[in-house]
């Protein structure tokens, strides 16, 4: 089923005017707009109708150079097409034409008072976010010294518990028990919290818990980019776990590789400090400092010295 999101979001969120209210509410599928120029002059082949129309001031003026007849016939052509919306940029005046056409052909027509370059890109990059692909996940999504930790783990294995000790450390709640990721972009995943359980999380034995209201609106994102993961799991015994860190590990998320741990659990380990670790380890990692590689190099050398001794 394709991503669409409604007209009436996108008014919400970016704050626009509605100048005309759609009778007929037609989704917005896709990320790409279309700014009407060549239709105003009459050419209508390859016409992408599905696509958000903007009209900035170059549009405007050409439109209002127009004489009476061509304006209202290029007008009523346009919105006769059935298109999600248009928008008038910069706050510009919108000629009766354009209204009485919205208005015949129950168009949306929306207004907003920012620059059209400006508007066109924040625009894009919102649509972009929107209409990602995406997929939810059963785990926790926390902020750690501004990194994106993707916690999963089997139920009862101490996820929510582990967020809940990290936000009193000073970190940042995102979603807990279900995790919406959209890929945004090639190489980007954004996690976030379904709208009908934002800032809550759940504690066996506690019950629901408003990490906002109880920690302040500092202890809450409502999204994150994911730049790694942590897999909790049972301690086994015999089980080999890796001491070094020397083998990375990766895991696959919409055809997106981000970097993975697996900590095995059991009582006595400060999870909420293993993570901050992690968190630490990450980024001196990404700066081109990896400790374990440092040390076996060290080792190496060690070991060279005392064939030559």
């Amino acid at each position: 089923m394709a991503i669409s999101i409604t007209v009436e979001k996108m008014i919400k969120d970016l704050g626009l005017e509605v100048v005309v209210e759609a009778k007929e509410k037609i989704p917005i599928t896709t990320i790409d707009i279309n700014r009407p120029g060549l239709q105003l002059d009459g050419y209508y082949k390859h016409f992408a109708y599905e696509r958000v129309q903007v009209m900035g001031m170059v549009e405007t003026s050409f439109f209002n150079s127009l004489s009476d007849e061509l304006k209202y016939e290029r007008a009523d052509r346009l919105l006769s097409y059935a298109i999600p919306c248009l928008i008038v940029t910069r706050g510009l005046d919108i000629r009766p034409e354009i209204i009485n056409a919205a208005q015949k052909y129950g168009r949306y027509l929306l207004r907003t008072t920012e620059e059209s370059t400006k508007f066109i890109n924040r625009l894009i990059n919102y649509l972009n976010e929107e209409l990602a692909p995406r997929i939810t996940l059963h785990g926790v999504l926390v902020d750690v010294y501004g990194l994106g930790i993707l916690i999963l783990g089997e139920s009862g294995i101490g996820k929510s518990e582990t967020a809940l000790e990290l936000v009193k450390r000073g970190h940042r709640l995102v979603a807990d028990d279900a995790v919406e990721i959209r890929k945004v972009g090639e190489n980007t995943l954004v996690g976030s919290a379904p709208e009908l359980i934002r800032h809550f999380i759940e504690i066996r034995g506690i019950g629901i818990l408003d990490v906002k209201n109880l920690y302040g609106v500092g202890a809450i994102r409502n999204s994150k980019e994911i730049d790694m993961i942590v897999q909790l799991e049972e301690w086994q015994e015999g089980k080999y776990y890796d001491r070094l860190g020397l083998e990375d590990e990766y895991m696959e998320i919409m055809g997106i590789n981000r970097p993975k741990l697996t900590i095995p659990v059991r009582p006595g380990r400060n999870l909420a400090i293993i993570m901050e670790v992690a968190a630490m380890n990450h980024r001196q990692k990404t700066m081109g400092y990896n400790a374990a590689q440092e040390l076996n190099r060290r080792l190496l050398q060690q070991i060279d010295s005392g064939e030559e001794g």
